[in-house]
């Protein structure tokens, strides 16, 4: 069974940094991008930042010089470094991996919380 297990959110001051990580399980991955994604009530949820295997990543305009998503193939673990952290970057954070060719997959973590505020 595919798991994704996310862990370091938290709460933090505005101006301050966190480390999310998600680590996948389960089953063998490859050719495909990760990612992590965030939703506050009453909102869609709405991508943050991607890395394909091959390492390129693109970012929401939002996290745009604040933050930094990475990767470990070997180890199928994610990261995503929240830098000058913002009041309004307060949401749940899922972890999300996709593949679009086949075999197709797509799995998402249960969410972590992160709460920026004074």
């Amino acid at each position: 069974q595919v798991h994704l297990e996310e862990s370091g959110g938290g709460w933090v001051q505005p101006g301050g940094s966190l480390r999310l990580s998600c680590a996948a399980s389960g089953r063998g991955f490859g050719g495909d991008a990760s990612g992590w994604h965030r939703q506050v009530p009453g909102k869609e949820r709405e991508l943050v930042a991607v890395i394909t295997s091959g390492g390129t990543a693109t970012y929401a305009d939002s996290a745009q010089g604040r933050f930094t998503i990475s990767r470990d193939n070997r180890k199928n673990t994610m990261w995503l470094q929240m830098d000058n952290l913002q009041p309004e970057d307060t949401a749940v954070y899922y972890c999300n991996w996709r593949r679009r060719m086949t075999p197709t997959y797509n799995y998402w973590g249960q969410g972590i919380q992160v709460t920026v505020s004074s």
